[in-house]
């Protein structure tokens, strides 16, 4: 490198360097502790999707008189793997909140990671569920496992019910990370506080969103593009929004919601009701009614 080059090199670290140049917003992330790894997070989603569909995922020889061994190892794997992560999750809201100690994240973590190992048996009972609706709903499944192996829909509900697990247990951060990772292979967006019932499919998937504070019942049905969103955000006296208001729909048990269909803000879609492909839904939709665009 000429010393010219060398120069204009160096004018450039300091520009990056230099106080305020990450704007008003993002500043420098000063921490003690490593940020959570996507790469971690994945292979532990792996290990997770080994122990609740076995067989399909990591080994194949899985039988009645290995798979105590082939679920213990794995577990071990996914606790100790976990705990770290949920531990950089902690640090990270502590930094946040400039507490700069964080003595206590390593044991609170540790109790985390079992609470979730705890939920699996419940989260395993949950996709089992899931993919039982996606074979008897989609004609052209050939078996159940191929709707595990394949569906984008039940790929994302495993990282879905997961995440949401880790939400409840109050761990920091991580779910997020799961179901973004998950948006980012199916196309499919759930935020993990979302509330969603048994026996959910999504046929298809690719687009549909549903917002953080959505609640969906048990026995819903919905097709690709399908967004339940916010129809507005409340704002504070001085502007700014007010997070944490129930401001998603409510999909009540039984519902079937087709293509493209939007539903925007706390509206609640009434019990076996079917919205059709294309619609825009603000208002309630009572129980039984069938919504098309015509």
């Amino acid at each position: 490198m000429d010393l010219k080059k060398r120069d204009r090199f160096v004018h450039v670290v300091g520009q990056l360097c230099c106080p305020g140049s990450f704007g008003p917003v993002v500043s420098l992330h000063a921490r003690s502790a490593a940020m959570p790894s996507r790469d971690d997070l994945t292979a532990i989603m792996e290990l997770i999707r080994a122990v609740i569909f076995p067989g399909y995922y990591m080994e194949p020889d899985i039988n009645a008189a290995n798979i105590s061994f082939y679920t213990g190892a794995k577990l071990d794997k996914v606790l100790s793997a976990l705990k770290e992560q949920i531990k950089r999750g902690l640090c990270f809201e502590c930094v946040n909140r400039g507490n700069k100690d964080c003595t206590g994240c390593d044991s609170i973590a540790e109790e985390k990671a079992y609470s979730f190992i705890e939920a699996l048996p419940e989260i395993r009972r949950m996709l089992s569920l899931d993919v039982e609706a996606a074979f008897e709903g989609d004609p052209a499944a050939v078996d159940v496992g191929e709707t595990i192996f394949c569906y984008p829909g039940v790929r994302m509900m495993t990282s879905y019910r997961v995440a949401h697990a880790l939400y409840n247990i109050g761990v920091p951060l991580i779910p997020r990370i799961i179901t973004e990772m998950a948006h980012s292979e199916t196309g499919i967006d759930i935020h993990p506080r979302a509330r969603i019932g048994e026996r959910f499919f999504m046929d298809h998937g690719t687009g549909i969103v549903i917002g953080g504070t959505c609640v969906i019942g048990n026995n819903v049905k919905v097709y690709q593009g399908v967004t339940l969103g916010a129809k507005s955000f409340h704002k504070d006296e001085e502007g700014n929004l007010v997070k944490g208001v129930p401001r998603h729909p409510i999909v009540e048990d039984d519902v079937v919601i087709y293509s493209n269909a939007t539903i925007l803000g706390r509206v609640t879609i009434g019990k076996g009701a079917v919205i059709g492909g294309n619609t825009w839904i603000i208002e309630d939709v009572p129980a039984g009614s069938r919504i098309l665009n015509r």
